[in-house]
């Protein structure tokens, strides 16, 4: 594992345990919201909602949240085709705006397909 991807993994699970240490009622419902939209029963198979995310998130130009849904979109059996393909769509709906977090996200999937532990817990 790259130092890059275990930095980010370890971060998120830090600060995920501390934001819900805090004990607020809203934050731990809207990660509960999220959880159960990504990873709850639904229509839609988990593949094709870590894809909509992924969208989503480069449209909204988040780099975590990009890195989140490539991980987990990959972790849900998504192909690289499948994956490229979504971020084409984000790129289209986004605009120009976010080829430099295009550049990212497909050097963030360059890494992940080398092989390491997706498990990235929740949000």
């Amino acid at each position: 594992m790259s130092d890059q991807l275990k930095e980010f993994q370890d971060y998120r699970k830090r600060m995920n345990t501390r934001i819900l240490a805090l004990d607020n009622r809203v934050i731990k419902r809207v990660f509960s919201v999220d959880s159960l939209a990504y990873s709850g029963a639904g229509q839609l198979e988990r593949p094709v909602r870590e894809l909509l995310g992924l969208v989503a998130s480069l449209v909204l130009r988040c780099d975590d949240c990009v890195r989140y849904h490539l991980a987990e979109a990959m972790g849900a059996g998504s192909s690289r085709e499948e994956i490229v393909e979504a971020m084409s769509i984000g790129l289209v709906v986004g605009g120009t705006i976010v080829i430099p977090h295009l550049r990212r996200a497909v050097e963030f999937l360059d890494q992940l397909e080398t092989g390491y532990d997706m498990d990235l817990d929740t949000e």
